[in-house]
């Protein structure tokens, strides 16, 4: 069978062995050769390596789609199928022993969100709709949240903010797979947890739905529907923001929260993307109103070379000078970088916040395949083991690092829109 044919036979009724699922998909994901060399803390599994594990959680996961689950088809199967696979995908990369109060712990720390930065460019390379990859992407980024949130008391904010990241009744299921699919002591204790996550989940009302917010957005209406929708935009995000922070309780806080911003505000967007992903053909067509501050550029203007990366303090300390000049005069500003990191990410989102910005987080989603095939027809590439030296750093945005998120596809269209009321 072809891997596109296989591949649809997940949304159907499939149910592949592990070993039948690294030999259709480990050219894509090599570390999927690595299961077996990985260990796991003998406390919390008990059955052996992550190749065990992981072909154990298939399996439940299959009892329970046939059973419980059975609900769960086409699309959303597909993705739960992958979900389970890849969920533990990272742990080569970050598993390591550990002394935790002076006992020796295998541990693998957060492996969930480097999983996901791993897959994200990757998944894209096989034949999948953008809904099964967003769906995968949540899984296996997310998929200790269900646990954590009952563990740590978590409020209602925190719920809505998980469920823009991934869908809770399908995280629910894959972690109902992946506690079965382990020998552990505390079983019955992990499965209450579950329960318990779906219990507030449903209380919540997101476990239905992938866009928990439509209910804020319906309350809010009435107060802003005369308004600019640019206006709309930035009242609701920054109500929904607060909402999931737990600064406030009400709409009528949160839009007592704007009124001063209403009469002019500074748009900052944070671009997000390997070298070759379309952002400079995005910054063409998106507002020539814009004022954009390019570290390339920059390197230009002061090293006279944008491939010469030498001065990057001085050129940093320009860039952030210019985007505060831009802020104080209420300017629409793109920041214009990889921004890989999330750390380099936040630096400037903590700014624009300081000066009471919209922000907007743009992220650029092609496939691996693609972002080679692209950079080579640059007028000003960059070496393939620099890119491939991105590819395996990256740390993937989600949408809680700004008051909204978009995700442009490979023609540089808005394919997903989280946070903005107009969305």
């Amino acid at each position: 069978m072809n891997r596109k044919s296989w591949l649809q036979s997940l949304a159907e009724d499939a149910t592949p062995a592990i070993d039948e699922c690294i030999e259709q998909l480990g050219e894509t994901f090599p570390l999927l050769d690595q299961f077996k060399l990985t260990e796991q803390d003998p406390q919390w599994h008990a059955e052996g390596d992550v190749h065990i594990h992981t072909g154990m959680v298939l399996d439940e996961l299959y009892q329970l789609l046939e059973n419980e689950a059975n609900h769960i088809q086409g699309a959303h199967r597909q993705a739960l199928v992958l979900g389970a696979l890849l969920h533990d995908i990272a742990k080569p990369l970050t598993t390591r022993r550990k002394e935790v109060r002076g006992v020796e712990r295998v541990v693998a720390t957060r492996h969930e969100a480097m999983g996901r930065s791993y897959i994200a460019h990757r998944l894209l390379n096989l034949e999948l709709s953008m809904t099964v990859v967003d769906l995968v992407m949540g899984l296996v980024g997310e998929h200790h949240m269900p646990k954590l949130l009952v563990i740590k008391q978590m409020e209602r904010g925190e719920y809505w903010k998980l469920a823009r990241k991934a869908s809770m009744e399908l995280l629910y299921w894959l972690e109902v797979a992946d506690m079965r699919g382990r020998i552990c002591e505390d079983l019955n204790q992990q499965i209450d947890l579950l329960e318990q996550f779906k219990m507030f989940s449903e209380e919540y009302g997101v476990w239905a739905t992938h866009q928990p917010l439509e209910h804020l957005r319906q309350e809010i209406k009435p107060h802003i529907k005369d308004l600019r929708a640019d206006v709309q935009d930035m009242i609701f995000a920054r109500t929904m923001r607060d909402f999931e922070e737990g600064d406030i309780s009400t709409v009528e806080e949160g839009i007592a929260r704007t009124y001063s911003l209403r009469d002019g505000f500074s748009e900052v967007y944070v671009l997000y993307g390997p070298s070759g992903s379309g952002k400079s053909s995005w910054i063409k067509q998106f507002d020539a109103e814009c004022e954009v501050i390019s570290l390339d550029e920059l390197r230009k203007e002061i090293n006279g070379d944008r491939a010469n990366q030498s001065n990057i303090s001085q050129i940093l300390t320009v860039a952030r000078e210019r985007l505060k000049a831009h802020l104080r005069a209420k300017k629409k500003i793109i920041w214009d970088a990889t921004n890989l990191r999330e750390d380099f990410r936040q630096r400037i989102c903590r700014i624009a916040f300081d000066y009471h910005a919209f922000v907007t987080l743009v992220v650029f989603h092609k496939s691996e395949r693609q972002l080679f095939a692209d950079n080579k027809s640059r007028p000003y590439s960059v070496p393939e083991n620099v890119l491939q030296d991105q590819l395996d750093h990256l740390e993937w945005p989600v949408p809680e690092e700004a008051h909204r998120y978009w995700v442009v596809d490979n023609s540089g269209k808005v394919i997903k829109q989280s946070g903005g009321f107009n969305d």
